[in-house]
């Protein structure tokens, strides 16, 4: 009997709730009371908005302070870039991969003239290049770089260093190539140093026209206070733009048919190549390798 009166009250005041919130409901239908705080919460807002940017780029920039803080002080090794006002001079020493554990550190000293990087495959252009425009553009945002000196003008930055082909849009590797370089080429006259970093110029055409296409495009960018920083494998190259260009090398030794890559940058132009001792190392089998390497020895002995 109990129970069916706690059920009774339990109903009632269920109902009592449901006709209080909907004579609630009602009320704030006719007098739009939520509309009417809404628009005065957004003036509010609106009075404030100043306050509220200075706040949220307060709080933004002490959270970057902080992470910067905290990545100088933690194990990797940075240092403070040094900005000057001398054009064409960039030294770095022990620069190295924020991403990459134990990286192999290199050191450069950029003068009068550019980069021009041969070396081998696998050896670290590609890699040396990411770092080099990686570390320029921390130096001149976060203002800490992965090295020990890093000493340099303000630089744009701009890059070809990864094209893909596009299938939905029906471009060519070529012609994405063809695009970029179009792009790099129309910041050389604009009032400002750039940083040039070009991971090989047109492979995605011949040998004869991509040298030819290469030479021009790179004494191109060369000019005025622009600094480059390009990697090949077409070798021409070096003899063609050594007067434009400081030639530099990645190399490998070989022992017991292993290759071995100390990744470190060297002066001077590559003599060595190793691709079809790659195919060798690799099991091909020995006619491939045997006509390689005799093509190539004739091939060689034409260009020479």
């Amino acid at each position: 009997m109990n129970f069916l009166n706690f059920e009774n009250q339990d109903g009632i005041k269920g109902e009592m709730e449901f006709l209080l919130n909907y004579i609630l409901e009602l009320l704030k239908g006719c007098f739009l009371i939520e509309v009417f705080t809404l628009f005065k919460i957004t003036k509010e807002l609106e009075a404030r908005q100043n306050s509220i940017i200075a706040l949220f780029n307060f709080i933004g920039n002490l959270d970057i302070c902080i992470s910067i803080a905290s990545l100088r002080a933690g194990e990797s090794a940075t240092c403070l870039p040094k900005l000057t006002k001398e054009t064409n001079k960039v030294i770095v020493e022990n620069i190295y991969h924020p991403l990459i554990t134990n990286c192999v550190t290199n050191s450069l000293n950029i003068g009068e003239n550019s980069i021009l990087i041969t070396g081998s495959n696998m050896s670290g252009k590609s890699t040396f290049l990411r770092t080099f425009c990686i570390n320029s553009i921390l130096a001149q945002t976060i203002y800490t770089c992965f090295a020990d000196k890093f000493e340099s003008p303000i630089l744009k930055q701009y890059s070809s260093i990864r094209i893909d082909d596009n299938l939905f849009q029906g471009k060519s590797y070529y012609f994405e190539e063809v695009s970029i370089m179009a792009t790099l080429i129309a910041e050389v006259e604009r009032p400002f140093q750039n940083l040039f970093i070009l991971d090989e110029v047109f492979k995605g055409t011949n040998t004869i026209e991509r040298i030819a296409s290469s030479k021009a495009i790179l004494s191109y960018l060369n000019r005025k206070n622009n600094i480059v920083i390009v990697a090949t494998h077409d070798i021409e190259l070096s003899e063609m733009l050594k007067s434009e260009y400081e030639l530099y090398h990645f190399t490998e030794t070989i022992e017991n048919d292993i290759l071995d890559f100390d990744h470190k940058i060297k002066s001077g132009q590559l003599k060595t190549r190793n691709a079809i001792k790659l195919l060798e190392l690799s099991d091909y089998p020995l006619d491939i390798i045997n006509e390689a390497k005799q093509i190539s020895e004739t091939l060689q002995i034409k260009l020479t």
